[in-house]
């Protein structure tokens, strides 16, 4: 597997060796001895699967307590995935970085704990895979807004207004959430 690191220290690209041939493709999403190899740690505890429609835009979630590390992949369709650095004592505070995820490039991302977590779909339908490192804990759950200026996600225009959730329609800005130290 090839490792690329982003614009954030921690979150970082996994793009897995994928073998094809006329009958299809086989790749390797999580093994736990070729990720510890490559300097990768990572214990997880929950495997989720979302699918959602064009324009639906998910995010940004985090748990203040019990916080999350997150291994996301599409396996249908694409998604604009985005972390935020929502640690208040990092030099990358509020600092984004969003890559496209798809069932073609087969790219992952790892978004570390202290990070809000969003994405936008790109296809007509897609198909999001993540592995957690902690359960999901409902009273920890929180949001940032998604279209906070003080972040400056530069979503892509999907050619209709994001479908959010009430919740996300309603999350705090980054100044006023609740976040990590």
């Amino acid at each position: 597997m090839n490792i690329v690191e982003t614009g954030l220290p921690g979150v970082l690209i996994i793009e897995p060796r994928v073998f094809g041939d006329a009958r299809g493709f086989f790749l390797e999403s999580w093994n736990q001895a070729s990720f510890a190899a490559a300097g990768l740690s990572m214990d997880f505890v929950q495997d989720n699967h979302s699918r959602s429609a064009r324009g639906v835009l998910r995010g940004l979630h985090y748990q203040l307590e019990n916080p999350q590390g997150k291994l996301v992949r599409v396996t249908q369709g694409a998604v604009f995935d985005v972390a935020v650095d929502i640690r208040r004592s990092s030099p990358h505070f509020g600092k984004s970085v969003g890559v496209e995820l798809s069932a073609d490039n087969h790219r992952m991302l790892w978004i570390p704990p202290g990070f809000a977590h969003g994405f936008l779909v790109l296809s007509e339908t897609a198909d999001f895979l993540y592995k957690c490192t902690t359960l999901y804990h409902p009273p920890s759950d929180r949001g940032i807004r998604w279209n906070d200026p003080d972040i400056g996600i530069a979503w892509p225009d999907v050619g209709l207004a994001p479908l959010l959730s009430a919740k996300d329609a309603v999350a705090a800005q980054l100044a006023a959430a609740e976040i990590f130290a």
